[in-house]
């Protein structure tokens, strides 16, 4: 059922002065674009009438097939609290991409995840719920209003103290959250200084991405006001913890029961939990490239400092990329460990989903739960216990991505060929960059 009408908006537009509507869309890098149309033409937009110019955005499509219709999803209307002008307020609607033929372009990340939320529900599956804990670091801007690498806080993990800012400027983060109706379950200072984490309420997999996106806004906003930079970057310094984005997943049955739970099972799990676990596994080489994107996410991988490195699970071991958390009944869940925030996340539910589908349809066997430290193992124990590890860099992960058939099937030729093109790119250009860590060390010494 639509949560708005077309007769609706235009109400509430009126009786709360929107004076602005952004017409949000994303890109296959994660990037939120948008259009920018004044309250006269929201009709027209209502209407799908608004058109532009998709040549111009990466990876969409070229410039003989450049004309593209934005069609915005009702349910998406938000009034966006934190940008006030003098004249009016401003207001969002989340758009999927539409070619001049009425067809959706195969290229739109939307698109990509509503086509296989519909491939889940021909499995009888009602919903596919996920509920995100994204991290991100407060920075000090500089006299230029530049970011900084200067940590605005030396607190630790739930440390509550006066921060310099920091927890006024994270509290603020939440509120302007809650205004706008996002449902957040917690919020709390990270491992790393300067560093937070705000948790998000379970709900479905397409409503929780277009939150996400307008999350990372909220952010990078409210830390502004604050006189700082918000950064999602995987990993901006190598000698402390980065940031990732845990990713709690759930399906439901056609009556919304969590199929995951299973008093009965092991470790109070359902066989379908434990074939959607093993799919995770079969395919996370595969799906690395699209869960943890760039370069700087391989920078995060590595031991030591929490992230996880192998593919494994567990119901009580932080060393494992799939954990298990304790609370069972609607809460039974999987939370996959590796994913950062860096992805698309369109694009990255869709690759975990595919994968954890193929587990079921195929009822895939579950390797037994790992509660050793991995970090402690030699790579010789780890594969003599038969766990791999995560792809060790941006090249390694999209060589496993290109010899995917599940993944390329999930997000579709037009999608994976642009993709590859753009993080190839990506590589070869790192690949040719002299680091300040080879400068040092080999400088004076060669």
């Amino acid at each position: 059922m639509a949560k708005y009408t077309k007769e609706e908006i235009l109400k509430i537009a009126t009786e709360e002065n929107v004076k602005y509507i952004r017409l949000m869309f994303t890109d296959i890098h994660g990037v939120i674009k948008n259009v920018e149309i004044p309250s006269r033409t929201l009709e027209d937009a209502l209407d799908n009438k608004i058109m532009f110019d998709g040549s111009s955005i990466d990876g969409f499509v070229r410039i003989q097939e450049a004309d593209m219709y934005l069609r915005p999803d009702y349910n998406t209307w938000l009034i966006l609290s934190w940008e006030q002008t003098t004249y009016g307020k401003v207001a969002r609607l989340v758009c999927d991409i539409y070619l001049p033929s009425g067809e959706p372009f195969v290229g739109d990340p939307r698109y990509v995840l509503k086509r296989n939320l519909k491939e889940m529900s021909k499995l009888g599956f009602k919903s596919f719920n996920i509920g995100v804990e994204p991290e991100f670091f407060l920075f000090k801007l500089d006299g230029n209003g530049e970011p900084t690498l200067e940590f605005n806080d030396n607190g630790g993990y739930f440390d509550l103290a006066p921060l310099d800012g920091a927890e006024d400027c994270r509290r603020d983060i939440v509120l302007e959250l809650e205004k706008i109706g996002f449902n957040m379950e917690a919020s709390h200072h990270e491992v790393a200084p300067g560093q937070h984490e705000i948790n998000f309420m379970f709900e479905n997999a397409l409503d929780a991405c277009d939150n996400l996106q307008t999350f990372k806004l909220v952010v990078k906003n409210i830390a502004i006001r604050h006189g700082l930079h918000a950064t999602f970057m995987p990993k901006p310094i190598a000698t402390i913890n980065g940031s990732g984005m845990h990713t709690n997943c759930s399906l439901t049955d056609s009556k919304g029961n969590n199929v995951f739970d299973d008093p009965s099972g092991e470790i109070g799990l359902s066989k379908v939990a434990l074939y959607w676990i093993a799919g995770i596994m079969k395919n996370a080489r595969a799906f690395t490239a699209i869960t943890n994107p760039t370069v700087n996410s391989y920078k995060r991988l590595v031991p030591g400092y929490e992230a996880p490195c192998y593919i494994s699970w567990s119901d009580a071991n932080r060393s494992s990329m799939i954990r298990i958390p304790a609370k069972r009944g609607k809460g039974t869940r999987t939370e996959i460990r590796s994913v950062d925030s860096s992805a698309n996340p369109y694009l990255a539910m869709s690759a975990i989903l595919a994968s954890g589908l193929e587990g079921i349809e195929k009822k895939m066997k579950c390797s037994e739960p790992v509660y050793l430290n991995l970090y402690e193992l030699s790579r010789k124990d780890r594969e003599a216990m038969g766990i791999e590890n995560l792809p060790e860099n941006l090249k390694d992960a999209i060589k496993e991505l290109k010899n995917s058939t599940v993944i390329k099937k999930a997000l579709g030729e037009h999608v994976i060929e642009k993709f590859v093109m753009a993080k190839q790119k990506d590589w070869n250009e790192f690949r040719k960059s002299v680091s300040e860590w080879e400068i040092k060390k080999y400088l004076k010494l060669i």
